[in-house]
């Protein structure tokens, strides 16, 4: 069987300005892979190609073995997509809309499955210009899923999209993973990608400049906590020994190997602070590689 998408050599220009420059890699079913990269970077131009809206310069694209804009029919019939672009008619809700595509697929997904998994009932009969900025993107995704695709294009899916419907989100493209779909996801949210990417694939000025695994491509390791109660990173830091970096006045990065005396020495000082931990996460930190990366390449290192 051929990959799921494949991208070799691939050049798109605009006249003089190359978009994206012998781009390469590929993706295979039962895979998500994410697509990151500053603004500017090439990612919607190679959406676009995949999704034969735009035509190669040079190279060669396939989404099922197939040329998206030969074949472009039988491409989308077993391809969702999520653009940043575009919307909904203004007048219509999204059971509506989800209604209306379904009647384009032999075999659609049940409307009322679709609204339960994306938390949509109580937004269903709400016109499209009344709903939130999340509860549009959730529609969107809907409608992305609602032929039974093998292959998912999602462009920045998580976009206002508040925290529970952004882990409700990830949580079905797990889902869509383990059912044999071939995902590929742009986004600027780069806790995303660490929770749901099997290879990440970092662009910039139209080329890949990064290709691999999550552990291949972050940085150190570090210990990710929320506390109970709002503490100081530099009083942290002084008692463990190592640095300590604050995402607000109750969560905190410790930038060191999660070893157990290490995690021990943090339970005992915040017991004697009076203060609890709620939660305690060890990870590599991909921003942290990701920003060394696209530093590097724009002082031409």
């Amino acid at each position: 069987m051929s990959n799921a998408i494949d991208i070799s050599n691939l050049s798109v220009r605009f006249g003089s300005l190359e978009a994206v420059r012998d781009l390469s890699f590929s993706l295979q079913y039962g895979e998500i892979l994410a697509l990151l990269g500053p603004n500017g970077a090439g990612k919607t131009t190679i959406v676009d190609t995949l999704l034969g809206f735009r035509t190669p310069t040079s190279g060669s694209v396939r989404v099922h073995g197939l040329d998206p804009i030969r074949a472009h029919h039988e491409m989308t019939l077993r391809t969702g997509a999520l653009l940043q672009r575009g919307g909904v008619w203004f007048p219509m809700t999204p059971r509506q809309v989800l209604e209306l595509t379904s009647s384009y697929y032999e075999f659609p997904r049940p409307v009322n499955e679709l609204i339960e998994l994306l938390s949509l009932t109580e937004a269903q009969h709400t016109t499209w210009r009344r709903l939130s900025g999340g509860e549009q993107q959730r529609t969107l995704l809907a409608l992305a899923l609602i032929g039974r695709p093998k292959v998912l294009v999602l462009d920045e899916p998580t976009t206002a999209v508040d925290p529970e419907g952004r882990a409700a989100i990830t949580t079905l493209l797990e889902v869509e993973r383990a059912r044999g779909v071939a995902i590929l996801l742009t986004t600027h949210e780069l806790d995303v990608a660490e929770r749901v990417a099997n290879r990440i694939v970092i662009v910039h000025h139209g080329s890949v400049v990064a290709d691999g695994t999550l552990a291949e491509l972050s940085g150190e390791p570090e210990i990710v906590i929320e506390v109970a109660s709002p503490l100081a990173d530099s009083e942290l830091s002084a008692h463990l020994g190592c640095q300590v970096r604050s995402d607000g006045p109750r969560s905190l990065r410790i930038l060191s190997a999660p070893t157990t005396a290490l995690q021990n020495t943090l339970l005992n000082y915040l017991e004697s602070k009076g203060n609890s931990l709620v939660s305690l996460r060890t990870r590599a930190s991909l921003e942290q590689r990701y920003l060394e990366i696209i530093d590097m390449e724009r002082s031409g290192q």
